[in-house]
């Protein structure tokens, strides 16, 4: 595989109107990256995903002394307080990398930051410290994509806690989570009311019913897990009882501006990976490169990527804003949507762009074309997002959603 060194190059053209202060996250963010996690890459593919221990405390300890961990949350909880532009543009850096390796630095859903004290203290601040992970059980088997038919159900118990019944399916980094955030109806007065739970691993009734192998080689499985009268206080309710609609959806408006972030960078990566291969390998007398078959597809994929960077960075501001949320929820489903379609594209292009070697495990293009193409179902599936961003077209307007 070629690698390219571009250290020392001018940041994207697009970021012009970045303050020096994202500038120079952004410079930080991709030294971390290309320093530390690139040069990573092909041992965790030959090793099935994971990494020795010592490879993954290093990741840790150097995405925190570089002040790359916790993002979004607020400092006085332990993370980086950033705005959603600074988010976007380390998520973008982490995104050039591939087999997750991003995955080893330190973070945590953003429903903890909603807990309370109590919770904040014991979950939030040590998985901001890289002392333990956390896991989102929303997915089932009936319910995939669609929230509101989950099954999951909590029912009170004489002591005033929960007992929490049902099955997760793809709960990622539920093969190491220490708690899992689980999505249940709590049952009261006859009436469902989806609400959000806490429930340590540890907790009896939690059985692992199956870690499937999937496509892609990450560091962390995605389990299904069956929940089978497990039994919680009162304190293990995260955002009020009926409060779990909510707080899901700002996770889901934040997974899928991050999907879109880090799909921008795959492409960033792809487009330089696959242009510097083209302009120095020859056939037939000539670079492959002066061969419209080879150089339009990476054109194509260029406009892909410009565009939806600005689409995606545009959704970043709105959010720092303080714009309606409804808007910003479609806009980053209609950022998922495109750049997660997009990278499926443009990786489809690179792998044949380096013809033969393009099929090798140890190629960025082989690595990015396989997982990449998750990023298409999980966290709201390209159908799901067509259909939300088709809504917001009716009920906010054109004008609304394509400015």
């Amino acid at each position: 595989m070629l690698h390219v060194d571009t250290s020392d190059a001018p940041l994207h053209a697009l970021d012009a109107e970045l303050t020096a202060a994202e500038k120079e996250l952004q410079a930080r963010a991709r030294a971390f990256v290309e320093d530390v996690l690139i040069p990573l890459e092909v041992a965790a593919e030959r090793r099935g995903g994971g990494l020795p221990e010592p490879e993954v405390q290093r990741i840790r300890s150097e995405a925190l002394g570089r002040r790359l961990a916790g993002g979004l949350h607020r400092r006085e909880h332990g993370g980086q307080g950033w705005t959603h532009v600074q988010w976007f543009l380390v998520e973008e850096q982490f995104g050039r990398s591939t087999n997750a390796l991003s995955w080893y630095v330190p973070g945590a859903y953003n429903v903890l930051a909603y807990g309370s004290p109590a919770q904040v203290d014991r979950y939030l601040r040590p998985a901001l410290r890289g002392e333990l992970h956390d896991a989102y059980a929303v997915t089932e088997e009936q319910a995939g994509s669609d929230p509101s038919r989950i099954a999951t159900t909590a029912t009170p118990t004489p002591a005033g806690g929960w007992r929490i019944d049902g099955e997760k399916w793809f709960v990622t980094f539920g093969d190491v989570a220490a708690v899992y955030i689980v999505m249940a109806n709590a049952l009261v007065d006859g009436e469902r009311h989806p609400t959000l739970f806490l429930v340590d691993r540890a907790s009896a009734g939690i059985e692992v019913v199956d870690d499937p192998p999937f496509t892609h080689s990450y560091p962390h499985g995605h389990p299904t897990l069956r929940f089978h009268g497990v039994e919680v206080g009162p304190e293990a309710v995260i955002g009020g009882v009926g409060g779990g609609e909510e707080l899901q959806r700002s996770w889901f408006v934040e997974e899928r501006l991050g999907i879109a972030a880090r799909a921008a960078g795959a492409m960033w990566r792809l487009l330089e990976e696959a242009t510097a291969w083209a302009l120095a390998r020859e056939q037939g007398g000539r670079r492959i490169m002066d061969h419209q078959g080879v150089s339009f597809p990476l054109a194509d994929s260029a406009a892909d990527a410009a565009a939806g960077r600005l689409l995606a960075l545009q959704v970043a501001r709105l959010a720092d804003a303080g714009a309606d949320p409804k808007l910003v929820h479609a806009k980053a489903s209609l950022a998922k949507l495109f750049l997660s379609e997009a990278a499926n594209r443009c990786a489809d292009r690179c792998v044949q762009v380096f013809g033969g070697r393009g099929y090798t495990r140890t190629n960025v293009a082989e690595r990015f074309w396989r997982e990449l193409r998750v990023d298409r179902i999980w966290e709201g599936t390209s159908e799901i997002q067509r259909l939300i961003v088709a809504r917001a077209l009716e009920r906010r307007g054109v004008e609304a959603v394509l400015h």
